[in-house]
């Protein structure tokens, strides 16, 4: 536990409110801005893309001030499960196409660099990390680092490094049947698809405004997180998430997202801000009759309490 607090003239002890970014930008474009001060990096690029046959996009792309290393920085507003896994595809992918990030340094900086691919590395940023995290970060060989955040209501950041580990990529051992082990474990919590379906969770946001993208990505983070037996399987017309059984069924419209929980659908009454609805006397998609609405970062926030109830409520 840490506590900070200002110190006003009479030597009066005020505590610092902790609050959230709205948005997974804000704390993004605050240390592009101070890339030099923060992790003494140049800044080189933001939703970098690299290649079509690939989906993504580095979060921040730069280039170590000390020795011209490329830096991938990742962002999350909450704890997410794919935040490491998807860091490391990002730098493998780099360092496939290394001609793509020449040409960004060289618009950017407007001069020829030899970049040192021997010392690339990665930098996650998230408020917390899963509690495997740790664990899984030391078992691979990559440079990494994690970085946990806080702000605070008096326009303070602090950040704190929780885990660095610096040396070069090294193969990992693969099992019997040819297959990473540790991609084997990351496949079973990702998204469960059959070969034949059709069905992402990347098209259920096709038709989402971006405030409504970035929520249903936090969304997704926040579910997926709460245990490693959680998977994700995308439907035609929602989303679900289970563990035996279906807890929560998720849908997308333009404005809003719609969850279907498994908690008494007399609760309705009790979902702040008129948020909540009985559906158990109406027809709709997915399993679970008690429905939430969300449009905003406050109705994100309200509807924890109540995914997580869900959870429990299967015997999660």
């Amino acid at each position: 536990m840490s506590l900070l607090f200002r110190i006003d003239k009479n030597n009066k002890l005020t505590k610092a409110e902790q609050i959230d970014f709205s948005k997974e930008k804000e704390i993004q474009t605050l240390i592009e801005k101070n890339l030099d001060v923060v992790f003494n990096c140049k800044f080189i690029a933001k939703e970098f893309f690299i290649n079509s046959e690939h989906t993504g996009r580095i979060d921040t792309l730069a280039l170590s001030e000390d020795n011209d290393a490329p830096v991938i920085i990742e962002y999350k507003k909450v704890a997410s499960y794919a935040l490491i896994l998807q860091s490391l595809s990002y730098l493998s992918r780099i360092k496939k196409h290394k001609g793509d990030v020449q040409i960004a340094v060289n618009n950017t900086l407007g001069k020829h660099i030899n970049i040192n691919w021997k010392d690339a590395r990665i930098i996650c940023i998230a408020p917390e990390y899963q509690k495997f995290d740790l664990p899984a970060v030391e078992e691979m060989g990559a440079n990494i680092e994690l970085w946990q955040y806080k702000y605070y209501a008096t326009n303070t950041l602090y950040l704190e490094e929780i885990f660095k580990k610096t040396s070069t990529l090294i193969p990992i051992d693969l099992d019997e049947k040819g297959k990473n082990p540790v991609m084997v474990v990351a496949g079973k919590k990702a998204t469960l698809v059959k070969k034949t379906a059709s069905y992402t969770f990347e098209k259920h946001l096709d038709h989402c405004d971006e405030n409504i993208k970035e929520i249903f990505q936090d969304l997704q983070d926040f579910i997926l997180g709460i245990d490693d037996s959680v998977v994700e399987i995308p439907k035609k017309f929602y989303v679900a998430y289970k563990v035996s059984q279906n807890f929560v069924c998720v849908e997308t419209r333009k404005n809003k997202i719609l969850l279907f929980l498994k908690i008494d659908p007399i609760e309705a009454k009790n979902v702040p801000n008129g948020r909540g609805r009985n559906m158990s006397k109406i027809g709709h998609y997915g399993t679970g009759d008690l429905e939430i609405t969300i449009t905003n970062t406050k109705d994100f926030e309200v509807s924890k309490k109540y995914i997580k109830r869900s959870f429990e409520n299967i015997g999660g």
